[in-house]
């Protein structure tokens, strides 16, 4: 007995040291695993992208992983105990592992030979998640008790806890609790009830079996699971325990709620940051706020709806989505997840047609809700033919829509919803901040989801009329005045940098003959265009562009330029009328206002050239690129940290063409905006051959908007549709909210300038008492000579003595005839 005892004690003791020599022999094996105490407390959680609006509105987040940290102090005590009755009802007993739980593991090692799974408490799952992989090996496991055995000697149960709330995978792309209630309940961890807590505390185990979209049944029962043990572990009562018990699931998929609908904007800086932080962009947590104005983005976006299915209506119906006469017998949650999966388009809705009369319909939307469809909402829908026709008017509610027609319905404040259908057309909008170029909203086509192709910045399109701002200014720099006549007759031209003679016609055909300038940018007379950039020279015209931002390499060496032949963005048209916008400075536009760490360091904030208005104006010709990129500008506080935009157009000119260029809303072709009573705006409208292209520019002194409509395969937009028609609505929808509740804000009007009275059909000094006079603005040099009429020998002499006939500008409209 004694000797089997002394043979025990011995294989005892090699048995313990052959233990303990393996369990070293592992520990050396996997010593370079274990993080140190630093990398412990430095661990930084992959937190993806975000990106918002100058007041601060979500726009979009990027990143594979879902996540919002939070500290420890965050964590609301019931979730706290349901993840520990869940997971680790032990945890603030044990030091890092559970002997009976390592035991169950050991015991599958025998029977299986590998390791299956459990026996990992919230230490264990910490280390597992932080500084190891998921592979099911004896090695990692046993370095996963290693480091939890670490962990719990150098941080406290609060930091453990806290790592392990903000990591764990919990579905749905979504990492740690505060993430998980966004993405499943559309809130924050401190707005759950006890049943949706409960919830979410089972997912760790396993997110896709217990998941309470994809698998609901199996999701209850574990959650009443956790509510049972948080009852007999005592962290809630029975009545607390009942009523979380018959609760019913109200888990969705939310995913990233975004507060702004601005996807063109979000990708743009996405695209921009990319080139500077790789793929480390989308897991430092890093937040940018953009120059986007909430309120003007949303006003951008129904601005866009609007002028497109106004332009779509005029041209007819092209029927319904689907026709599914099957669905209408459905049961109401078969019809709405049908509906549901028709693209949503700005706060339009997907509909059924459940039944027709002669003058009404009635619908199923996809919010659930059954509605009346009037006549009046529908009665538009001619059936389309192509751009330039329509069928015969409608007479029954049978010769629109049928049962089961699946369609598109809009808001309406006077119908309630109207019959509508997504827009083929594409346009784009884009405002900016005229004294420091920052976007203030911008839209790059109808729908991101749709088409990612942003129309702003990406699309090349011919300006047309909208161009002539520009090379009007060139012609006031050149000497011309608002008051020069140009006539308006036919001509050819043998331009040899045009393939043939050509010869330039008005819209419509006609001529006006000898014409004011003033007269010919309002009523945009394309021959006064192309007779003045031949007079100055296509040549020194193109230098003169460039302080408009324009490149002449990308601009067309013929006289086609007056015309607006170049292809350039909306961005270069917008950048360009920002120029006569703020008084002849020339900004350059940008979207990124600052961009903050996960700790919210600054990273970047922009400095954008911007105008200072009492600066000493520089001379142009001794300016260099470089030394106006990195200018400080001084005023009487001291010298600021913005750099200052160089003037680039006398402010004579810039108010001349302002001036001119609101006679485009008074009285030509931009009048449908008198509708905003407005006398601070001006604008120019722009159409190209066939009707491609159809564009508005506008301003007053401190935001400039450019919207463009057409195509993406150019094709014509129809009969009698122009700038006017498809884009200026557009333009006043935006403009009526940008506008509201702000002071009229003009261009300043030189004290240099002089006002005279002149014939409006000769454009010289107005005689005495002459009755058809009107008032023009000049600069001093071009003010016309007086010619007094000799009462004895009937000649006419020149004079310019009678200075007292120069009247000071006034803030008034110039008496000008109706266009």
């Amino acid at each position: 007995m004694a000797r089997f005892f002394k043979i025990f004690l011995l294989l005892s003791l090699f048995g313990a040291v052959s233990a303990v020599g393996i369990s070293y022999a592992f520990y050396k094996s996997v010593e370079d695993k274990i993080p140190s105490v630093e990398e412990m407390r430095a661990t930084e959680l992959q937190v993806p992208l975000r990106i918002y609006t100058l007041d601060g509105k979500l726009i979009e987040e990027f990143g594979e992983k879902r996540r919002t940290p939070i500290s420890y102090e965050e964590i609301p005590a019931m979730l706290e105990g349901a993840v520990l009755a869940a997971e680790d009802s032990n945890f603030y007993g044990h030091p890092g592992v559970d002997i009976m739980g390592l035991a169950r593991s050991a015991l599958q090692i025998l029977t299986t030979g590998h390791i299956v799974g459990g026996g990992s408490t919230i230490t264990m799952q910490v280390a597992r998640n932080y500084f190891l992989t998921f592979e099911q090996t004896f090695v990692r496991k046993f370095t996963e008790i290693i480091i939890a055995l670490k962990m719990e000697q150098e941080l406290s149960k609060q930091e453990i806890l806290e790592l392990y709330m903000n990591k764990i995978y919990l579905g749905k792309s979504s990492y740690g609790f505060q993430a998980a209630a966004q993405v499943y309940y559309n809130t924050t961890l401190d707005k759950l009830n006890l049943a949706q807590i409960a919830m979410i505390a089972g997912l760790p185990k396993a997110p896709s079996s217990f998941n309470p979209i994809n698998r609901p049944s199996r999701a209850l029962i574990r959650r009443n699971w956790i509510l049972q043990r948080m009852l007999f572990l005592g962290m809630i009562n029975k009545d607390s325990y009942e009523e979380a018990v018959a609760a019913p699931i109200t888990a969705k998929n939310y995913g990233i709620q975004s507060e702004v609908s601005a996807d063109y904007v979000a990708e743009m800086v996405r695209a921009e940051l990319f080139q500077t932080f790789g793929k480390a962009l989308y897991e430092e947590g890093m937040s940018v706020y953009t120059t986007i104005d909430s309120r003007l983005q949303e006003s951008a976006n129904d601005a866009i709806l609007f002028g497109l299915s106004s332009y779509d209506e005029r041209h007819g119906y092209r029927g319904s989505d689907e026709t599914r006469p099957d669905l209408v017998e459905a049961q109401l949650e078969e019809q709405v997840k049908e509906l549901k999966k028709f693209s949503k388009v700005g706060k339009w809705q997907s509909a059924l047609v459940l039944s027709t009369e002669e003058k009404t319909a009635e619908i199923r939307l996809d919010n659930g809700e059954r509605v009346e469809l009037s006549w009046n909402a529908m009665k538009w829908a001619k059936p389309f033919i192509d751009n330039d026709k329509q069928g015969s008017k409608p007479k029954l509610v049978q010769d629109i829509l049928v049962k089961g027609d699946i369609i598109r319905v809009k808001p309406d404040s006077k119908l309630g919803w109207k019959l509508s259908q997504i827009p083929l057309a594409q346009s784009a909008l884009i405002s900016l901040n005229s004294k420091n170029g920052a976007i203030q909203s911008l839209v790059g086509g109808l729908n991101f989801s749709h088409n990612k192709f942003n129309r702003v910045t990406q699309s090349k399109r011919q300006p047309g009329s909208s161009f002539k701002p520009f090379i009007y200014s060139s012609a006031i720099s050149s000497g011309y005045s608002a008051a020069s006549i140009i006539n308006d007759a036919p001509v050819v031209f043998n331009d040899p940098n045009l393939a043939s003679a050509w010869r330039p016609t008005n819209d419509g055909g006609k001529f006006y003959g000898p014409t004011r300038i003033r007269q010919a940018l309002y009523r945009s007379q394309n021959i006064v265009s192309v007779r003045l950039l031949d007079e100055m020279g296509v040549r020194p015209t193109l230098e003169f562009l460039r302080r408009f931002g324009f490149d002449p390499q990308e601009l067309p060496n013929n006289l086609s330029l007056s015309l607006g032949s170049a292809n350039l963005s909306p961005l270069q048209i917008a950048t360009g009328y920002a120029v006569l916008s703020n008084g002849g400075f020339q900004v350059k536009p940008y979207i990124i206002d600052k961009v903050l760490g996960r700790d919210g360091e600054e990273l970047y904030r922009s400095r954008p050239i911007t105008v200072c208005e009492r600066c000493t104006p520089l001379e142009l010709e001794e300016e260099t690129e470089a030394s106006l990129a990195s200018a400080l500008f001084d005023t009487d506080e001291g010298v600021q940290t913005l750099p200052v935009a160089p003037q680039v157009l006398d402010p004579e000119v810039d108010y001349i063409v302002y001036d001119m260029m609101r006679d485009v809303i008074k009285y030509g072709t931009g009048r449908r905006a008198r509708v905003l009573k407005r006398d601070d705006i001006a604008g120019k409208t722009g159409t190209t051959n066939d009707g491609r292209d159809a564009w508005f520019s506008g301003f007053n002194g401190e935001v400039v908007t450019t919207v463009w409509s057409g195509f993406d395969n150019s094709q014509p937009l129809g009969r009698g549709e122009w700038g006017g028609s498809v884009s200026l609505p557009t333009w006043i929808e935006y403009m009526r909210d940008a506008l509201a509740n702000t002071e009229p804000s003009y261009i300043d009007k030189p004290s240099s300038l002089v006002t005279v009275r002149i014939d409006p059909k000769t454009g010289e000094r107005a005689q005495p008492g002459q009755k058809d006079a009107i008032f023009e603005v000049f600069r001093e040099e071009n003010v016309p000579e007086i010619k007094l009429a000799s009462t004895q020998t009937g000649t006419i002499s020149s004079d310019n003595a009678g200075i007292n006939e120069i009247i000071e500008a006034k803030e008034e409209p110039i008496l000008e005839e109706l266009f």
